[in-house]
């Protein structure tokens, strides 16, 4: 408790009081703009970005730009899951930020950009881990390659903060099925890095083709 406390002390006199979000569009990351001395920005999402202390090994700080609410809910969420080997861990919960059980590892989508090797083992995993979470009352949403991470062939989820929200979204379905028709069969094998600015289209392009299935059901719902 002592160390938890010490730990929450330097958050709210020096990292809270030095750092710099800015949130510029929803659909895009958090942008940390300045970062205090001693602190390093491991992650960012569409609401939060996330926070090491070099002399802290266990624990991540995870602070929101935005939709403070949704700090709440989270919170919540990772009460709901409980403990869970492919999760992360609520350790406290502030104001603004959330005290998290750091996970170690890469992201799905550094490991394709790098041309590392995804294991069908990390695939299992997190589709245990989503199951786990529907049998927990909730609907994960917002899985993708940013936001599960893989470590010594294990799969972990790190961002559960939508998981309260009611129904199911199709992203990991998606990557699951890009995942067995074009990446086992032609990247796998030979582990081929990807660059920064593909990736990038192949995000925008299915943010718009998103959008356009979702056009067509409704089309199709209205005909009827």
């Amino acid at each position: 408790m002592e160390q938890l406390n010490k730990f929450v002390e330097r958050i709210e006199t020096t990292l809270l009081k030095g750092v710099r979000l800015e949130s510029e569009n929803p659909y895009d990351p958090v942008v940390v703009k300045h970062t205090p001395t001693g602190w390093s920005c491991i992650g960012a999402g569409n609401y939060a970005a996330v926070f090491a202390y070099q002399g802290n090994e266990e624990w991540v700080v995870k602070i929101y730009a935005r939709e403070q609410e949704g700090l709440k809910k989270e919170a919540k969420v990772y009460r709901k899951l409980g403990g869970h080997p492919a999760y992360s861990e609520l350790i406290y919960q502030g104001e603004q930020y959330l005290v998290l059980k750091r996970l170690r590892g890469i992201t799905l989508y550094e490991a394709v950009h790098k041309g590392i090797q995804i294991h069908e083992s990390i695939i299992h995993d997190v589709n245990e881990a989503l199951q786990y979470a529907r049998e927990r009352g909730l609907t994960p949403c917002d899985i993708h390659g940013k936001n599960v991470m893989m470590n010594e062939g294990k799969g972990y989820v790190v961002d559960i903060s939508d998981f309260y929200k009611p129904g199911e979204d199709e992203k990991w379905n998606d990557l699951v099925k890009a995942y067995y028709k074009f990446y086992k069969p032609f990247f796998y094998k030979y582990s081929i890095p990807i660059p920064d600015f593909v990736l990038d289209a192949i995000r925008h392009s299915y943010r718009f083709y998103r959008k356009w299935r979702k056009k067509r059901k409704q089309v199709q719902l209205y005909k009827g």
